[in-house]
């Protein structure tokens, strides 16, 4: 199903791990699969990824474009590591199984996530121009938008617990 360099970067993972002094963590999850990425950076002032780690709950395929977007972006500014696409990842490791191509995409929204948090950090909002993914974990795609935040459902009590107080 996986060609061997899918299979490498699955068995020997590269830039994995948390990074400790990160300055933007992006995390995106595909709740059709249950996959979940997050991809924490150091971003310089010029606006350089200087380092660049992933932690991914996934399958084989999740793994390995976590670990190739990571090699990809390192060194990149911003604007640059934007340019990645999910195709380009997923070339980039010898193709994919078309069933597996969404993790291609979630490598690619992982790094938008982690950008628009860097910003939102570094000025309180996603700059015009710059993409949030909508499966966000952090904001569901609206981190930096003037949409007021949604308010938090009230936490069910059953009548038992009420009962007990």
């Amino acid at each position: 199903m996986y060609n061997e360099k899918v299979i490498d970067y699955f068995m020997h993972p590269r830039n994995s791990g948390k990074l400790e002094d990160a300055n933007a963590i992006g995390e995106v999850g595909n709740p059709t699969c249950g996959d979940v990425m997050k991809i924490y950076l150091k971003v310089n002032n010029d606006q350089v990824i200087e380092d660049i780690k992933f932690e991914t709950f996934g399958c084989a395929a999740a793994i390995a474009t976590s670990s190739m977007v990571t090699e990809m972006a390192k060194g990149k500014t911003i604007d640059e590591a934007l340019k990645i696409s999910n195709k380009d990842v997923a070339e980039a490791l010898g193709g994919l199984p078309a069933i597996k191509l969404h993790c291609s995409l979630l490598a690619q929204q992982g790094i938008e996530a982690a950008v628009a948090d860097y910003f939102v950090r570094k000025t309180g909002k996603v700059p015009d121009g710059y993409k949030v993914p909508s499966n966000c974990i952090a904001c569901g795609g609206t981190c930096g938008s003037s949409e007021p935040e949604p308010e938090e459902e009230e936490p069910y009590v059953s009548a038992d617990s009420r009962a007990a107080e």
